[in-house]
Order: C-alpha cells, then sequence, then structure tokens
C-alpha cells in the first residue's frame, strides 16, 4: 500500500505534466498563430493551430472548452479550403466533432456532432485507406453515442472534460456497487479507446511522422 508521502509525489509530478503538457500546446498556439500572420495560406500551419487548440480544450472549463474546440474546427476547415484532401486535417475534424459531441449533454445535438465525425473519419479513410488509425476511429466511431449516454448517466463529463476520463472512470467504477462493475468496466476500455484518438493526437501525429523513414533517393 502506497504511503501518503508517496502518493503525494504522484499526485506532484501529474500536475507538472500537465502544466507541462499545457505549456507545449499554448507554445504551439502561439506560434502558428505568428506563422498565419506571414502566411494565411499554409495548411500545415492551420493544420497545427487547430490541433494545439483541440490540446488546450482540455485544460479548460467546459463552457471554455467547447468554445476553444469551435475556434479549433474553424482552423481545420480553412486548411481543408487550402488543400481538401489533407486527410490529417479531415481525421482532426472528426475527433474535434466526437469530443464536441462528449461535452454536449442533449443527446440529440451530441448526435449530430457524432454524425459530422462519422462523415470526417470516413472521408480520411478514404483518402489514406492504410491508415489502420483512421479505420479504428470510424469503427469506434460507431459506439459514440452509447458511450455519451452513459457519461452523462454517471456524471463524468467533468472528468472527460480534463482529458481524465479513464483514470477517473476507473475510480468511480472501483468504488460503485458490485451490481455496477462490469458496465462501469466495459465503459471504461470504450472512454480509453476514444481517449486515444481525441487526447494526445498532436503528440501521437508529430511522432508517427517523426517516425517514418526518410524518402529514397531518385533513381537516375
Amino acid at each position: 500500500m502506497l504511503r501518503q508521502s508517496e502518493i503525494n509525489c504522484e499526485i506532484d509530478s501529474t500536475i507538472l505534466i500537465i502544466l507541462c503538457g499545457c505549456c507545449s500546446f499554448e507554445h504551439a498556439r502561439k506560434t502558428a498563430e505568428d506563422a498565419y500572420a506571414q502566411d494565411p495560406l499554409d495548411a500545415d500551419n492551420l493544420l497545427k493551430w487547430g490541433g494545439s487548440l483541440l490540446e488546450l480544450a482540455q485544460f479548460q472549463s467546459v463552457p471554455e472548452s467547447k468554445k476553444m474546440m469551435l475556434d479549433g474546427i474553424t482552423k481545420l476547415e480553412e486548411s481543408l479550403q487550402i488543400n481538401p484532401k489533407k486527410h490529417e486535417a479531415i481525421w482532426y475534424l472528426g475527433n474535434a466533432h466526437t469530443s464536441y459531441a462528449f461535452l454536449t449533454p442533449d443527446q440529440d445535438l451530441a448526435n449530430e456532432s457524432f454524425e459530422k465525425a462519422a462523415v470526417y473519419f470516413q472521408q480520411a479513410a478514404d483518402e489514406d485507406p492504410d491508415n489502420e488509425l483512421y479505420r479504428k476511429s470510424l469503427e469506434v466511431s460507431s459506439k459514440a453515442p452509447e458511450i455519451h449516454s452513459q457519461i452523462h448517466k454517471n456524471g463524468d463529463l467533468d472528468q472527460l472534460a480534463m482529458g481524465a476520463a479513464p483514470a477517473s472512470a476507473a475510480s468511480t467504477s472501483s468504488s460503485a456497487k458490485s451490481s455496477k462493475k462490469k458496465k462501469s468496466s466495459d465503459l471504461k476500455y470504450d472512454i480509453c479507446g476514444w481517449v486515444i484518438l481525441a487526447v494526445g493526437v498532436v503528440a501521437w501525429i508529430g511522432f508517427a511522422k517523426s517516425q517514418m523513414p526518410p524518402p529514397p533517393p531518385p533513381t537516375r
């Protein structure tokens, strides 16, 4: 069993990681904003700007988070206007509408966002058929309305808005009544699937691109 000092140390470390992440995303947002002033037609920069706004939305209150997500959606749509086949931006839009839906209590309104997200995930998969993440996003999107219903029924909205849904859901389910254990466990794994998609996507894409081998030299 962990001692109180060890628990406090883990909490402090988690807070530090969150603060560092927030600062990193804010720096990315500011850099993209400055770059936009120099070249408003840079689709890649608009993608970074929109992605950083979606990441920063994790650290806001629900109203501010939704406002920031809408701003991010605008930037991503602008990127697509410049390059309609930019599948990264299309996929980001799917995540943005998914995250926005989860923060919308009204099921009908949330479903409208989920439907938009599914369309974007399908488009992203069509543009890049070999991308496993895009295919997984499309697959999981069919479960979104059910997950939304469970999140709001269980009162997990605040935890999800702060990007802490998996840990909080696991903690909540462990202390719930035994009759709800299996249901909560199933929900936890579904939420984890969405966290993989909607939280840390900027870092994931950056890492994936950094791991790509350089293109072969042109043949003579």
